[in-house]
């Protein structure tokens, strides 16, 4: 059919609907157009701009067979308790299909606090696993094999104490450091801007993470090196253009920090990930995904000139959005979880942590864990949808909204460049302020009843308290503190002094590459609280700046 003869069909049609209207009036705040046609994607270079997968820009998808020959890593996070207790649950998942790791630490372990520190208190496994040192790391891989598994760590400020702490415990187990999968979270900005878990300014954060890119591209070859965050982003309250902009935006800051410290863009650039929520709007997140990757590829390839295709991809790891769970009817997170995981996966994402219905009350329990993995295996090898390639590409509607959401990400990127960069546009406020706008109006509709959510603003009933949920009992604290003091009567402490000595001297000097130092002090039994504190008196701790 020619567009001229199209458009007169949709003249047609738009005419009929509006006779329908005054009977049938439609939904108030319907973000989209009615439908779609070919009219909305003339412009679109079917070769150029969807391309084929596994070849550039990567609409499509990293791999030219995605799904067909290998499902994607399903990581499921957990981690809580102690380190005993944490490996068991490991030990349960990957006993129950799960094909890779992905832990979750305590606040103190995540702000680089020992568990015996007044700041701690309180806090000691209650939202993730408690590691005070590598004592604490031997026994939440006891019995795992380092070689087999590929694990992910959700750690920023402190990454590289638990990175080191990670190689550490695979050598005393005869795994070299070379044969070790996975990934470290490792992304500052982010906490900056929208989760918090800072520790040290913007410079030295940079310069710790530029040299664990370098010191793991010569020693830890296949490791991920960070995992730029659009998740928490997201979990702030952004829109999915949001999400995409402000973390490839953030992606940029990482190369540009490693590219003034010495290093060539094609030696890192192929262990760069990204990590995405997958939101309820299944459609909106399938072009969220087609569109980062087109985003990604050409900001490696034509702003930074990488020469490996291999650094042109945008490899993803996605967690189902844990801010759209609801503690009302918790049962109902079941099906939000299910349309999300569809939407990861028509997206094409590379590893996958489904949530669990009860998390917006406790962490999960066992059976619950178990619903949320058996999720990703029902989509994996019942739904179909991993059986083509993108599904949904070209799709009137999936191909227009990826047009759209790229262009937004790319006006808020060319805005934060005027800035002056992401790290410039976080110490002014701006990304933080975008991100606030957007979830005020996100729960302004809500409160208003514009935006729906099953439960909550419609469709309540009564409920009786939810039984059985778990909980983490304080003397998981104390324990932790007869652990540390047991550690420090039998360690080497004039060993630890030593290295802690060499580490602050090291930290003194911009040049020196800070992991060799790390990584001694890690196995001399140092604490996690003694080696960050070091580099807290010698680079002090950030302090935010209020937003308006």
């Amino acid at each position: 059919m020619s567009n001229e003869t199209l458009k007169t069909k949709l003249a047609e049609y738009n005419a009929k609907v509006e006779k329908s209207l005054a009977k049938f009036p439609e939904r108030k705040n319907l973000a989209h157009n009615r439908i779609y046609t070919q009219l909305d994607v003339e412009a679109l270079d079917t070769v150029n701009d969807i391309g084929f997968p596994g070849e550039y820009p990567f609409t499509r998808g990293v791999q030219p067979t995605m799904y067909r020959g290998r499902f994607w890593t399903m990581r499921m996070y957990a981690g809580f308790s102690t380190a005993e207790e944490s490996n068991k649950r490991y030990r349960y998942l990957l006993e129950s299909g799960g094909t890779g790791l992905s832990c979750a630490f305590d606040l103190p372990t995540q702000i680089g606090y020992d568990s015996d520190d007044q700041m701690a208190e309180g806090e000691v496994g209650k939202v993730g696993v408690a590691i005070d040192s590598l004592a604490d790391m031997e026994i939440l891989f006891d019995s795992i094999d380092l070689s087999k598994v590929s694990t992910s760590m959700t750690i920023n400020a402190p990454a590289s104490v638990l990175l080191a702490m990670y190689i550490a415990v695979a050598e005393k187990n005869g795994v070299s450091a070379d044969k070790l999968r996975g990934t470290i979270q490792n992304d500052i900005l982010k906490e900056y801007a929208a989760r918090g878990t800072y520790i040290f300014p913007p410079k030295p954060s940079m310069r710790l993470i530029t040299n664990i890119f370098e010191y793991c591209s010569t020693n830890v070859p296949q490791w991920n090196t960070i995992s730029i965050s659009g998740y928490h982003i997201r979990e702030a309250g952004s829109t999915a253009s949001q999400e995409i902009a402000f973390t490839i935006a953030d992606g940029i800051a990482y190369v540009d920090a490693a590219i003034k410290a010495g290093l060539n863009v094609d030696d890192f650039a192929g262990r760069l990930s990204f990590f995405w929520n997958a939101h309820n709007n299944v459609l909106e997140e399938v072009a969220k995904f087609r569109a980062s990757r087109r985003v990604w590829a050409k900001v490696m390839k034509e702003r930074f000139g990488a020469q490996k295709p291999k650094s042109w991809m945008l490899r993803v790891h996605t967690q189902t959005a844990g801010s759209m769970l609801t503690a009302q009817q918790p049962e109902n997170n079941i099906v939000r979880v299910a349309l999300q995981t569809a939407a990861a996966v028509m997206g094409g994402t590379q590893s996958l942590h489904t949530n669990s219905k009860d998390e917006a009350l406790a962490l999960p329990t066992e059976d619950s864990v178990r619903v949320a993995l058996r999720t990703q295996q029902i989509v994996a090898y019942e739904s179909g949808l991993a059986d083509v390639v993108d599904p949904l590409g070209g799709s009137y509607y999936v191909e227009a909204l990826t047009n759209q959401i790229e262009q937004e990400a790319w006006d808020y990127i060319k805005k934060i460049d005027d800035i002056g960069g992401a790290v410039v546009a976080i110490e002014q406020g701006y990304i933080q302020k975008e991100i606030q706008d957007s979830a005020y109006k996100w729960q302004m509709e809500v409160e208003k009843g514009d935006r729906i959510i099953v439960g909550v603003n419609k469709f309540q009933i009564e409920e009786k308290p939810v039984e059985g949920l778990l909980r983490v009992d304080a003397s998981v604290g104390e324990l932790q503190k007869k652990k540390l003091a047991d550690l420090r009567a039998k360690r080497d402490n004039a060993a630890v002094t030593k290295a802690l000595g060499d580490l602050r001297k090291a930290c003194q000097d911009d040049n020196v590459n800070l992991m060799p130092f790390i990584l001694d002090a890690v196995k001399t039994y140092a604490t996690l609280g003694e080696i960050c504190g070091v580099m807290r008196e010698v680079f002090g701790e950030y302090q935010p700046h209020a937003t308006l």
